[in-house]
């Protein structure tokens, strides 16, 4: 037994790291075949993200009032500015 477990061992590290490196290289080669900047439509992305929350039934934004909380110790200095108290 004792000598089953360092073999067990680098074989088993050995395999993590051709799998490490296998999967570092795949990276690799995705950097280096990418000359231009990514203009293809799947790397696009967008200027905002609508939570879901946010929209109605019929997927527009909804206009109703949103409830928001507040933690006794946020130190937020644009409560002060507003003359907001919190408590």
């Amino acid at each position: 037994m004792t000598i089953l477990f360092p073999i067990i061992y680098s074989a088993a590290l050995t395999y993590l790291v051709w799998k490490a490196f296998k999967v570092m290289s795949n990276g690799w080669n995705i950097s280096g075949s990418e000359k231009k900047p990514f203009n293809n439509s799947k790397f696009k992305q967008k200027k905002y993200t609508i939570h879901p929350e946010l929209l109605d039934k019929s997927g527009n934004i909804t206009e109703e009032e949103l409830l928001t909380v507040r933690f006794s110790n946020d130190n937020d200095s644009s409560l002060e500015e507003k003359g907001s108290t919190t408590d």
